[in-house]
C-alpha cells in the first residue's frame, strides 16, 4: 500500500505516515474527494474498490470522522506534493514499524490484522 510521510510544510503530524487523503470540499461528493485528494498528493488517478474502514477522533476545534477507502491506480505518473517528503509501498504487515499519528495508529494496525498480514 502507498503511504506518504508528512513534511514540515504541514502544521501537524510532521514525520508521520498516512494514506493519501484529505477533506471533502463544500458541494463535493465523497468519491470525487477521494480521487481529487489522491491526485493532488500523488498525481495518480484512482478508482475506489472498497471500504478499508471508519475511524474518528476529537481535536480541540472539531471531531473528525475518517472514511478510509481502498483504491486501485488507473493512471497518472507518481509525483509527491509538497505536503509530503517521502513515500513507500508498504505491506500492511510492516505497519507496526512506522510512526502514524496517535489518532489513527490503532485503526491502521487493526486494518493490517483484518488483511491477515500481521501476527
Amino acid at each position: 500500500m502507498l503511504l506518504l510521510r508528512r513534511s514540515n510544510v504541514c502544521r501537524n503530524f510532521v514525520g508521520c505516515w498516512e494514506w493519501p487523503g484529505g477533506k471533502v470540499d463544500p458541494g463535493e461528493d465523497f468519491a470525487s474527494a477521494v480521487r481529487r485528494e489522491t491526485r493532488e498528493e500523488t498525481s495518480l488517478e484512482v478508482e475506489i474498490t472498497g471500504l478499508a474502514g471508519v475511524t474518528h477522533f476529537a481535536a480541540p476545534a472539531a471531531h473528525f470522522v475518517m472514511l478510509c477507502m481502498e483504491v486501485k491506480t488507473i493512471g497518472g505518473e507518481f509525483k509527491l506534493s509538497e505536503e509530503h517528503d517521502d513515500y513507500a509501498w508498504v505491506a500492511p504487515g510492516d505497519f507496526p514499524k512506522l510512526p502514524f499519528t496517535s489518532q489513527v495508529t490503532q485503526f491502521m494496525l487493526e486494518y493490517a490484522k483484518r488483511k491477515g498480514t500481521t501476527p
